[in-house]
């Protein structure tokens, strides 16, 4: 029972009848940070449609497939030994929907900038955010967060290292030295290690009270090397399947978006993903032998790129063709079962799920179109952070300006609330602190 044990001591009323995995995915979902998603980009800008996904949309998505694994792996796998520590579906329900709690505004942009203007004071990372917003920031008990019972803050933790423990002292964060006249940021140098802040080292610490010291050691154990920051090499069997379902969601759906949004062509799409999607295309002759003859790959395409109904059933097999296509991993170096055991996709479909992924970060998240707003998100992140840290006692609110005075002046708070806007709040911040005519005493900070 250790594994659902909470930070804070708490206990239900007599006539509350929901389990564990209930109260943590309430929690979650009637949280404020939870909420703010709806106002953080995906990938395409929030406000030039109002069909793409936003962070929200996302995260409700993986949350759906994620359950889905869940259940398929139940089917598959109904007398393997995992299957009875799988976690209820509440659970794994809360822990996809906090997976993106920690993103600042503007994506990933903007975790680069934030990690830079935090390069002295223990860097910024979005996963490692999302645990200190659950243990830390949210406003369901006096000192612990949100409170989530333990086995869904060791889901959450998707890298198992510290900022400290990660950080690569030869990759400093800097501007690029090419530039004169403003400030760019050097994006390879800026990019955080994946891990959590050290400001949540001792949440940590309590998230392993269950385990071995030598299931410890072995967990946290890392990959170093000279050129780039260390890299955690395991994550729990609950952490597995979120980063599962995340991955099927940005592969598919942003792929949806991508070619809703006209950014993407059939043809380009066609040569990038040809040799990677053998195992859907075998599907689909199998399943479907009258709608697919010799050219299965054509029709797809087709499918994929044609009317609104017609991409849509084409999404959902997809979606479906890689929920069905899940596995258990026994690792035997670890005693403990919740991180002994965890999930993956069959090589085929992991090879066709990595293509799509790339062809989405190439095709789209590289584009001019995105990079410019990515960049111009960068600047207005480090303006306002630079602001606000050079005169807190003139610009940050109150809420925020008590928590720095407890805190002793640590910036950390001021990293919180810059990452806890929306994108549209971090720009009429932004206007209100450097746009002459925008701004007025009545604004609500």
């Amino acid at each position: 029972m250790s594994w659902l044990k909470r930070r804070e001591k708490w206990n239900p009323q007599n006539e509350d009848a929901r389990e564990t995995g209930d109260i943590d995915y309430a929690r979650v979902i009637h949280s404020a940070s939870f909420r703010r998603l709806q106002g953080k980009t995906q990938i395409l800008n929030l406000g030039d449609s109002d069909f793409y996904r936003t962070r929200l949309t996302h995260s409700l998505e993986v949350a759906q497939i994620a359950g889905g694994i869940v259940k398929q792996l139940k089917k598959t796998f109904e007398n393997h030994k995992a299957t009875n520590i799988l976690p209820p579906r509440s659970m794994i329900h809360a822990i996809a929907c906090t997976h993106d709690l920690g993103h600042p505004p503007f994506g990933h942009g903007g975790e680069v900038a934030l990690n830079y203007c935090m390069r002295a004071h223990g860097g910024f990372e979005g996963n490692g955010q999302s645990l200190r917003i659950l243990a830390r920031l949210e406003s369901f008990s006096s000192n612990a967060g949100a409170n989530l019972c333990r086995r869904s803050l060791l889901g959450v933790l998707k890298y198992p290292i510290s900022y400290s423990e990660a950080f690569n002292p030869h990759i400093l964060p800097s501007l690029l030295e090419k530039n004169t006249i403003i400030k760019v940021l050097d994006g390879d140098k800026c990019k955080p290690p994946k891990c959590y802040m050290d400001s949540e080292r001792d949440v940590v610490e309590w998230i392993f009270e269950p385990l071995s010291k030598d299931d410890v050691d072995k967990f946290i154990r890392n990959l170093k090397s000279e050129k780039r920051h260390a890299k955690a090499e395991h994550k729990s069997l609950d952490c597995s399947i979120m980063d599962v379902a995340d991955d099927i969601a940005y592969g598919v759906h942003d792929l949806e978006d991508a070619i809703a949004m006209g950014l993407v062509s059939k043809e380009s799409f066609s040569v990038e993903i040809q040799n990677s999607c053998s195992s859907f295309l075998d599907v689909l002759k199998v399943k479907y032998p009258n709608e697919f003859g010799n050219d299965a790959f054509s029709s797809m395409v087709s499918g994929l790129f044609g009317s609104s109904d017609s991409r849509k059933r084409f999404i959902g097999r997809l979606v479906h063709h890689f929920v069905t296509a899940v596995e258990f991993v026994e690792l035997e170096i670890f005693d403990e079962p919740l991180i002994r055991y965890r999930v993956k996709l069959l090589e085929r479909q992991r090879v066709f799920l990595d293509a799509l992924q790339k062809f989405v970060f190439e095709a789209v998240i590289k584009s001019p179109e995105v990079q410019h707003l990515e960049f111009k998100g960068q600047q207005m992140v480090v303006a306002v952070f630079e602001a606000m840290q050079a005169e807190p006692y003139r610009l940050l609110p109150r809420a925020a300006l008590s928590r720095f005075d407890r805190e002793g002046g640590d910036l950390r708070v001021i990293s919180d609330y810059v990452a806890g806007m929306t994108d549209t709040y971090l720009l009429r911040t932004y206007e209100r602190l450097f746009s002459p005519r925008m701004g007025s005493v009545f604004d609500r900070l």
